[in-house]
Order: structure tokens, then C-alpha cells, then sequence
């Protein structure tokens, strides 16, 4: 360049900027310093993670989690979006006025963007449309008892009601997919694992999943099932999309990264439902993924206070059942999934796009193209780095305590503005609510 020309940019690996000296681009324009962009070298940009299945539990049971907290360990983990799930909060979204109450609960206290899904319980049919109005991104309904008695399972007259009033509306109804089956009964130590697994097997699964691919066939409205735990619903699930019923499917972060024949006794922080299961199982589930049976991961992120969890006795039948993982998700999937010949790409798939899908976010979220929002994660894929009790857990009790991942995660950008970067928040929420426009829910998977 010659002496006299104009300069346009600046780039060096050390700029001072302010105190700090850090890689950047400085862009002049007319003169004068017009925008200084962030240079990450090496690492991997991609579209934030957008994570469907979160439980904030606010307002209510804030001490198990609420907003802030929730969404500042979602900001650590490169999660620019989360879907807050209708249960566990007192009230639960099951009505339109409980849905602007979650509203008011959430305004100022989000550090990434947030959407709701609603929920279908006994008798509230007719709260469905309206909320669909309002902004929800659908509604989860359990087919078994759910934990908390004011979000209580539905029968096969509140699914019928249900899926008419969804008719036509390009909503989306979830389903905790398990429902009870004859038992037998043992006398058997709490504190032991299989137990708790005994007491959920995989026909739990089957027989829920089953009823789901039927209704799911009968009105073509838009089914998901959660938190897949067993491979053997599988064959049913491809059948009924070949048969051309509209469902897709989710397994979570730790169904490929835990095994039940790992978990120590008494160690009811890996207690989740449905459960843990073996590793040849889990093996099946990452087959799936790879093959497209299976269409997204999610965290299911689900704490509580620790006395819930019955540390001191160990007791697995009566510990809260929900995993603490939020913040951990992408390094978990990579860990794993990068040994399996997974590809970046896969991740962008499999934890931003099909999940911003699902939720009718498609045209804003979950890609890295013109128009869409600039929520960025910068993370080091390579980077190993251990779970300890510096990482920003609420009540830090996690099953993933200790163990070694690769992929740490460097900053978060949420719609261009920095909002975390190495172990540092910004200091405002900067997160909004997404409400979904009723005619974006008609976005298919």
C-alpha cells in the first residue's frame, strides 16, 4: 500500500482496545473509526444452538431455576435461543392468563431470546386457540403422571379434544411419550440403578408411541415426541412417517452420553424419565441419528434443589427425576458424536435448524445467512476442557461433574451483541420473548 492511500480496515491479532489487547478489525470509513469486528482466529463460528426443550420453572419454583439463571448458563453454552417448557412453574402454561403471567415472570431477565410452548392438560381445550394467538410455539402433554400434580396427564378423550382444536391451526402438540404398563413387582434396593430402570422399561415407551402415531395418522396435525429414550419405538415411528403422518421426533444430550451400567448407586443426579439406558441402546439411538430417524437433540435441562434429589439416601424412587445440562450440550454432542463421524454440519442440523423448525423460528433462527438473526456461538471444537463447579450451574449438581469434553465455547453473540465471552456475562439481559405468528406454525419439519 502506498503511502498517501486510503486505508480502509486494520486487522491485527493485538489491538488495544480500551485495556484490552485482543485480535481485531478495525473499519474505517470517511476518516473515522466506523465499526471494530471481532476476530476469533481459528475458532468455528455457526449459528447459535437453539435448544427446544428447556424447564425455567418460573414463576413459582424459581429456587429450582428461573430466567436469569437459566438463560445466563444458556449464553455460556452458545444457546442464543430457548423454548421454555409449560411445566414445572406455579401456575403451569395451561391457560392464556397463566401464558401472560410466564410473560411478565420472563420480561428483564433473559440473556438470550426465549419462546414458550403451552400445555395440554384435562379440560382446557379451549384455552388452545387462544394461546395459539398469543404467540405460543405449541403444547406438550404427558401420557403419564408428570411429577407435579397441577400439570396433570391426559386420556384418550382430552387427546381427541385436543387434536380437533389443533386441526387447521399448523401447530404442533409434544407428548412425553410413556405410558403405564402392567409390572411385576420385587422387593428391590432403591439405591441401585437398575431398579429405577426396571420400573420404566422400554414398553413404556412403545405402547405411548403407538398411541401417538395413530392420532398423529387420524388428524394430521403435527406431532413430536420427547426426550426419545429407547431405540425400540423406532420401527413404529418410521412406519407412521412412511404412512404420511407429520412427526418428528427429539432424543437428548444425555441419553447419548450417559449409560445406565455407569451410574454408581445412590448417584440420583443421573435419574431423569424416561430413564438411562444401556449402552447398546444408546448405541442404536446415535445409528438412528446418523440415518435421520431420529431429527434433533435437546437438552431437557430439568433441576431442582438439591434436597429433591435424596443425595443423602439415594433412594432413585423417590429423587426428582430432570438432568441439569443446559449449558453443556454442545461440547457433549461433539464429544461424542465427532468419534462417530459426525460432521460440523450435523451439529448445525441436528442442535440449531431442525429445533428452530419445530418451533416455527425457521425464517429467523438456527442458520447463518442474510436476513436472519446474528446469533452466532464461537467455539473451539478442539479445546478439552473439564465440568467443574466454576461453570455456571444453578445449585451445581450436574451428572456431568468431573468428566473431560472437547469443544469449549469462547463468546456468544444474541442478534449481534456480545453477550458472553470466557466465563463473562454482559451485564444487562439482552434477550427478548418470541412470540410465534399463528401462520409461522405452519413451518414442517
Amino acid at each position: 500500500m502506498e503511502l498517501g492511500s486510503v486505508v480502509s480496515a486494520v486487522r491485527s491479532k493485538r489491538v488495544l482496545i480500551g485495556d484490552e489487547l485482543r485480535p481485531a478489525v478495525v473499519v474505517i470509513k470517511d476518516g473515522k473509526i466506523h465499526q471494530i469486528v471481532l476476530d476469533v482466529g481459528d475458532s468455528v463460528v455457526m449459528p447459535g444452538i437453539v435448544d427446544c426443550h428447556v424447564h425455567v420453572n418460573e414463576p413459582g419454583r424459581t429456587s429450582w431455576e428461573g430466567f436469569w439463571t437459566a438463560t445466563r448458563a444458556a449464553a455460556a453454552g452458545g444457546v442464543t435461543t430457548i423454548v421454555d417448557m409449560p411445566l414445572n412453574s406455579i401456575p403451569p402454561t395451561t391457560t392464556l392468563s397463566n401464558f401472560h403471567e410466564k410473560l411478565r415472570e420472563a420480561t428483564g431477565q433473559c440473556f438470550v431470546d426465549t419462546a414458550f410452548w403451552g400445555g395440554v392438560i384435562p379440560g382446557n381445550q379451549l384455552e388452545l386457540r387462544p394461546m395459539i394467538q398469543a404467540g405460543v410455539a405449541g403444547f406438550k402433554c404427558f401420557l403419564i403422571h408428570s411429577g407435579v400434580d397441577e400439570f396433570p396427564h391426559v386420556v384418550d378423550y382430552d387427546l381427541h379434544t385436543a387434536m380437533k382444536q389443533l386441526q387447521g391451526t399448523g401447530s404442533v402438540l409434544l407428548f412425553h411419550a410413556e405410558r403405564e404398563v402392567e409390572k411385576p413387582t420385587e422387593e428391590t434396593d432403591p439405591s441401585q440403578y437398575s431398579t429405577f430402570l426396571q420400573s420404566r422399561p422400554d414398553i413404556m415407551e412403545t405402547e405411548a408411541i403407538r398411541i401417538v402415531t395413530e392420532l398423529c395418522l387420524q388428524y394430521q396435525v403435527r406431532c413430536h415426541i420427547v426426550h426419545l429414550s429407547s431405540a425400540k419405538p423406532l420401527e413404529l415411528i418410521q412406519k407412521a412417517r412412511q404412512a404420511g403422518a407429520p412427526l418428528t421426533v427429539e432424543t437428548t444430550h444425555h441419553y447419548l452420553s450417559l449409560c445406565a451400567e455407569n451410574i454408581p448407586a445412590g448417584a440420583t443426579q443421573f435419574k431423569c424419565c424416561p430413564p438411562i439406558r444401556g449402552s447398546i441402546n444408546q448405541e442404536k439411538l446415535w445409528l438412528a441419528l446418523k440415518a435421520g430417524q431420529i431429527d434433533m437433540v435437546v437438552s431437557d435441562h430439568s433441576p431442582c434443589t438439591p434436597d429433591l434429589k435424596k443425595l443423602d439416601s439415594g433412594d432413585f424412587t423417590q429423587a426428582w427425576g430432570g438432568i441439569s445440562s443446559l449449558q453443556f450440550g454442545l461440547p457433549l454432542f461433539w464429544s461424542s458424536a465427532s468419534k462417530r463421524g459426525f460432521q460440523l454440519s450435523d451439529v448445525v442440523r441436528l442442535l440449531s435448524r431442525k429445533t428452530a423448525q419445530l418451533c416455527g423460528l425457521d425464517s429467523r433462527k438456527g442458520s447463518l445467512a442474510p436476513g436472519y438473526d446474528a446469533d452466532l456461538v464461537i467455539w473451539d471444537p478442539e479445546r478439552e476442557f473439564e465440568v467443574s463447579m466454576r461453570n455456571p450451574i444453578n445449585h451445581r449438581l450436574t451428572p456431568y461433574l468431573g468428566l473431560s469434553l472437547h469443544g469449549a465455547v469462547c463468546s456468544t453473540i444474541l442478534r449481534g451483541r456480545l453477550v458472553y465471552r470466557d466465563r463473562t456475562f454482559c451485564p444487562k439481559p439482552l434477550g427478548t420473548h418470541l412470540l410465534i405468528p399463528p401462520k409461522t406454525n405452519q413451518a414442517q419439519l
